[in-house]
């Protein structure tokens, strides 16, 4: 199929939209009405800068309150299509997209709307378009894109047919299996949008709200599955209104729903891309730091159990492990690492992921519009796919199948140090970023790993809401947390502000036994945040604890929760430069991430941190 999007779906002036869509690889785009109305430039040039960027008008839109009217209006509004007619003629649009009625005004009645859009039709025939009627969620009259079709249906002419929109249909909970016996060729195009669910005005939801495919709640793939049914294979375009999209980079909304739309495509007929990457475990997690900076980092290392196990033969990397963990110190003067520590100061600059095919992965990455990372590669070193990831960190791809399996043994001299095992695996990673990235980064996982997700939860932190939800794979070897914030005082914006850009804010280790492993963090001298007395109290109050169990957490500064599968314990280090930090947690069946204790433990990062800057007044 043939992918769209219209221009309301992005913030900026007409002509950096449609650069934009574009440059994100989008065929056509439907031209919103108030764009041409704030543009100086005429009708023609406008149609003409479309063209100059190869690509075409799918509709001009929307075309309100004209079918089932009574006269005056009825009059008027016919008037008023003559000239939206000669105005898309002038601009090269060939199709117009007729919503619904919502006017008070307006008679019901299906006839009277099939006699009004067959004689509009005969009135478009002059001008050469094409009208499509679509049925608006909340129109008056018509709100159900059955009596649309049956709409279309009656008016019975060749420059009639019907528009269908995911939203419109999915929001109101209709099931889109009528779709399937609608004749393909009399759908004009396709509008997709999905949604969070939420219970509300569906006006508002609407008008606010709306996401790519990917990025909500709806059952958007058994809409697209019944559109594939009729044998339809025309026009895919994307009608979004959100306004945190139109607030962001034109340019990384139009990528993010050109992405969206492969995705979807490849969901409901898969074999066009290789398969979802299957997460089999977190290789590595690189850190960038100056030399200054590994010394101190080197020491939180040791002070949580990890030993030097590796030097790269040729560059000043080096690695540290503990039971399947293994993280990486690059001091590199030069390359992406130090790029990244200079932006960004310690940081972690790269994420190593080990899956089936790291080939297939990368194909199915680049497929998906992902930014593939690549440079020279030394003598003895592997050429490991990557691409680009939060914050511009990176997303290496390995596997067992290759000498991408075998990278510690080809590119590290190893020290033959012992290493423990008491922190055994990565359990969580957890990055956080702006609200306007969150959707655009849920999306990016979902689309390159065979993740699921968990519902969007609100943290609260002393200085506002935080945002959080969990992207996971089945087996759960790879856990990703993101978080983001409005305001601009909690913990997660004032790493973005302290790390200048999205990034990896803290990383979960899991261990069997977490007494164990906090009382030899505390005997290694590295300090855990520490949790006040009213939070144990509170705890023996409502868990069933053994006494002991309790006072070890209390001394150990030990969180703790459960659900209705199993216990969860948790402890947290000091942040690192207030930039990153790190975690240990103990599953015993839990599946969850602590969120009812993370009020308390950003509570008490918060005493710990920096006071913020006071704004000037």
């Amino acid at each position: 199929m043939k992918y769209s999007i219209a221009t309301v779906s992005l913030g900026g002036t007409l002509p950096e939209k449609l650069a934009a869509i574009a440059a994100a690889g989008f065929e056509g785009v439907e031209i919103f009405e108030a764009d041409v109305l704030a543009n100086e430039g005429t009708p023609a040039t406008i149609g003409a800068m479309v063209r100059d960027l190869g690509l075409e008008i799918v509709a001009f839109q929307p075309f309100r309150d004209f079918e089932g009217m009574p006269e005056p209006q009825r009059s008027r509004g016919f008037e008023r299509a003559k000239r939206k007619f000669a105005l898309m003629n002038e601009l090269g649009a060939g199709s117009i997209l007729v919503c619904s009625n919502v006017s008070p005004l307006s008679l019901g009645g299906i006839d009277r709307a099939a006699d009004d859009l067959r004689e509009l039709g005969g009135i478009a025939e002059g001008f050469g378009i094409n009208v499509g009627f679509e049925a608006l969620a909340w129109g008056r009259h018509v709100s159900d894109y059955r009596d649309a079709w049956e709409i279309v249906r009656r008016a019975d002419h060749d420059r009639v047919g019907l528009i269908l929109d995911s939203w419109h249909m999915l929001a109101r909970g209709l099931a889109p299996d009528a779709i399937r016996s609608i004749p393909a060729d009399r759908i004009t195009f396709v509008q997709l949008a999905d949604a969070p669910a939420m219970d509300m005005d569906l006006l508002q939801w609407s008008r606010h709200f709306r996401n790519f495919p990917g990025q909500g709640d709806l059952p958007v793939n058994a809409f697209m599955e019944a559109v594939i049914a009729t044998g339809y294979d025309g026009w895919l375009s994307h009608e979004i209104f959100n306004d945190r999209f139109r607030m962001a980079s034109p340019r990384r909304i139009a990528e993010d729903g050109e992405r969206s739309l492969i995705w979807l495509e490849d969901q409901v007929r898969p074999g066009g891309l290789p398969p979802r990457a299957t997460p089999e475990a977190v290789e590595w997690i690189e850190f960038a730091v100056s030399e200054t900076e590994a010394a101190e980092l080197e020491r939180v290392f040791r002070g949580l159990g990890f030993a030097l196990t590796g030097r790269h033969r040729s560059k000043q990397v080096t690695r540290y492990s503990q039971g399947a963990v293994n993280l990486v110190i690059n001091t590199e003067p030069e390359g992406l690492a130090h790029s990244q520590q200079l932006v960004h100061g310690a940081s972690v600059a790269a994420v190593g992921i080990r899956v089936g095919d790291a080939k297939a992965a990368l194909r199915r990455a680049e497929d998906l519009r992902m930014t593939a990372f690549r440079q020279p590669v030394g003598p003895g070193e592997l050429d490991i796919p990557a691409v680009r990831g939060v914050g511009g960190a990176l997303v290496y791809f390995t596997d067992a199948r290759s000498d991408l399996g075998r990278v510690w043994e080809i590119e590290f001299e190893p020290t033959g140090a012992p290493h423990s095992d008491r922190l055994t695996r990565i359990d969580h990673i957890a990055q956080s970023m702006s609200p306007d990235e969150m959707l655009s980064w849920r999306l990016f996982y979902l689309s390159l790993f065979d993740f699921e997700t968990t519902p969007l939860i609100d943290v609260v932190d002393p200085a506002g809401i935080v945002e959080s939800m969990a992207l996971q794979d089945a087996d759960r070897n790879l856990r990703i947390c993101l978080n983001a914030s409005t305001s601009g005082r909690t913990l997660s914006s004032r790493f973005l502000s302290e790390y200048f850009g999205a990034g990896v804010q803290h990383i979960a280790f899991a261990t069997g036994d977490i007494f164990a492993a906090a009382r030899a963090i505390r005997e290694a001298g590295l300090e855990t945040l520490p949790i006040p007395e009213n939070y144990y109290d509170d705890l023996e109050a409502r868990v069933t604890l053994e006494p002991e169990v309790i006072d070890a957490m209390r001394a150990l500064g030990i969180l703790y929760d459960e659900d209705g599968e199993g216990r969860y314990f948790q402890v947290y280090t000091r942040a690192f430069q207030e930039r990153f930090f790190f975690e240990i947690v103990q599953r015993d069946g839990y599946g969850g991430f602590g969120a009812q204790n993370a009020p308390i433990r950003l509570a008490a990062q918060a005493r710990l941190a920096r006071p913020a800057a006071m704004p000037r007044l």
